[in-house]
């Protein structure tokens, strides 16, 4: 339940090369048996940081941020502070809009998160704040113009209250452009260790039946900032080709599949073809050529007891 109401509606997978540090602040009103307000911290998606409105603790999630907390007091005083005041702000927040939107009753959700984002290859720095009410996307902070849009025309008049509060503005910058990257930088350093580790998968060529797409599956990579690709003659293939999304394995490391169709393909251009993995901090990628003779099937004699319980 606590994790469905923090990301119900924010879900952002990092992109290669990149480190992200990422608020949720999530206020519910009409939820029972549950804490009206609800922050986590995460750091290249790992939680890092939890607080709550019962036990009003900020928690450290990883080893490292709970040393981090123990060794400097006065940044987890910081954070429950903020948190604290923006317990505060937003359920008066929620109390607003119910009255703009004549909601008496029912369950109500008020949702933030503030983000930014480094790439380590090219050094840029990109973050965001947004703004969410009820699962649905609400406003969001536009850095080049130092306005808020909205999406939705229920949130036309606190995007003009806060347009003109020029001090959230202000606030707002600051954390996108120095405060979440100074603190996004110096947790990487403090849980390289765990944080920047990358573990190569084993790559396979999976089919289940002759007329079936071509798996290429990788399995025990870390981190999730990962992607992969097929591609012909060295470019990029777009058509016929079907991602699926990266999930976890029960050893904390992922896994992840993009499919081929082959059925346009003649047997002679499948030289042409090949499966190219990146991992971001990875010196290679790993390149796996398609070639009938490496490729695992659960049909025919070969294969079929090594991927019984992929295909089951």
């Amino acid at each position: 339940m606590k994790d469905f109401i923090v990301l119900l509606l924010f879900c952002h997978v990092a992109s290669p090369g990149k480190h992200s540090l990422k608020y949720f602040f999530t206020t519910s009103s009409g939820v029972k048996n549950f804490p009206d307000y609800v922050a986590v911290g995460l750091v290249d998606e790992v939680p890092a940081g939890y607080y709550d409105s019962i036990s009003k603790t900020v928690e450290g999630k990883q080893d490292w941020t709970q040393k981090m907390f123990e060794d400097d007091p006065q940044h987890m005083e910081w954070y429950t502070q903020r948190c604290l005041l923006h317990q505060y702000d937003d359920k008066a927040q929620i109390d607003i809009l119910k009255q703009q939107l004549n909601q008496t009753e029912g369950v109500h959700i008020f949702q933030r998160m503030s983000s930014c984002e480094w790439d380590d290859e090219t050094g840029e720095v990109n973050g965001f704040v947004q703004y969410g009410y009820d699962g649905e996307d609400f406003l969001a902070f536009d850095l080049k113009t130092l306005t808020w849009i909205a999406p939705k025309q229920q949130a036309v008049i606190t995007k003009h209250k806060w347009d003109r509060d020029r001090a959230l503005s202000e606030r707002s910058t600051y954390f996108i452009t120095q405060q979440c990257p100074q603190f996004m930088k110096r947790y990487l350093d403090l849980g390289k260790s765990s944080l920047l580790r990358t573990e190569l998968p084993s790559v396979s060529l999976l089919q289940k039946t002759p007329s079936s797409p071509v798996s290429c599956h990788a399995t025990g990579f870390y981190p999730t900032r990962a992607m992969m690709f097929w591609r012909k003659d060295g470019e990029e293939l777009y058509e016929d080709v079907e991602h699926e999304e990266i999930l976890p394995n029960h050893d904390g490391s992922f896994q992840m599949s993009v499919d081929l169709n082959l059925s346009s393909v003649t047997p002679e251009d499948w030289r042409r073809y090949e499966c190219v993995f990146y991992l971001s901090g990875a010196k290679n990628d790993i390149v796996t050529k398609l070639d009938k003779a490496v490729i695992r099937t659960n049909w025919g004699k070969t294969g079929i007891l090594t991927l019984l319980c992929f295909f089951c």
